[in-house]
């Protein structure tokens, strides 16, 4: 258990350091430094060498091929409504029509893999 209790930890001061970095430097005017650590896909790649860790490599790659999927139906929309409407709405209710969208695609897609029994599902 106290094994587990430390992996949840490690993967809270990861996901913790990385946005705190990222802010940091956007506020400080670096903003190439800011866009790239962003672009770090911190989360997958914390995630991944753990489910490697405790699965093995086949369930990264299952994993991996879901949310590069994942991605496309629902994350990409997200970032272009983001794009488009922060400077005519606001960030607020730009990242507010991203999420609602965002969860709505992303909705629609877990139901589709869990219909047709994709990715081991």
């Amino acid at each position: 258990m106290w094994a587990t209790l430390k992996n949840y930890l490690i993967y809270f001061l990861t996901g913790g350091i990385f946005t705190v970095a990222i802010v940091a430097l956007e506020e400080n005017g670096s903003r190439l430094l800011s866009g790239f650590a962003t672009l770090v896909p911190v989360f997958t790649l914390v995630a991944y060498l753990f489910i490697g860790e405790s699965r093995g490599g086949a369930a990264v790659g299952e994993h991996a091929w879901f949310v590069l999927l994942g991605t496309l139906v629902s994350w990409v929309p997200y970032m272009l409504l983001v794009a488009y409407l922060a400077p005519r709405l606001g960030s607020k209710y730009a990242i507010l029509a991203g999420l609602l969208a965002f969860f709505i695609l992303a909705g629609a897609y877990i139901f589709t893999v869990r219909h047709f029994h994709l990715f081991g599902e």
